[in-house]
């Protein structure tokens, strides 16, 4: 998992999505399944979506996208679910009647054991620097107005 780099970012982006199809419904079996992936895999080429790893069962999905800065986890998935339902509904139409994506969808922002060692460091800086400015203003030279 190392650092992506643009022209203004240094940054290492990791989302665990799940979601499923409304009332958890077993879609997926084996020949609707490859072509989910196609879709999915299509829909991360084009919109500049890196997915790292995508496992469908039956009756929900399971994705880990790298993403960047400008896009947020909330447009990924408006991306992804709106798309994969169009196409999917295109090529399938008599999967239409099963009440394809729900509304909701599960994240979790991935994150090593060494970055989050490095976050509570950087979470101990940022609360320090408050005390730290409150102690250069008292041993200031400025005279104090009245």
């Amino acid at each position: 998992m190392d650092l992506q780099r643009n022209s203004h970012h240094v940054f290492r982006l990791m989302y665990h999505f799940v979601w499923i199809p409304k009332y958890r419904h077993k879609v997926f079996m084996e020949h609707y399944r490859a072509t989910m992936k196609a879709i999915i895999q299509k829909i991360g080429y084009d919109y500049d979506i890196d997915i790292v790893e995508l496992e469908i069962p039956e009756d929900h999905i399971h994705m880990v996208v790298r993403s960047v800065p400008k896009q947020s986890p909330s447009n990924v998935m408006q991306v992804i679910k709106s798309i994969t339902a169009r196409e999917f509904f295109r090529i399938y139409p008599e999967i239409k009647k099963k009440y394809f994506w729900g509304e909701s969808y599960g994240l979790k922002v991935i994150l090593s054991k060494r970055l989050v060692m490095r976050m509570k460091n950087i979470r101990k800086y940022v609360q320090e620097q408050l005390a730290e400015l409150d102690q250069k203003e008292m041993h200031s030279d400025q005279l104090d107005l009245l």
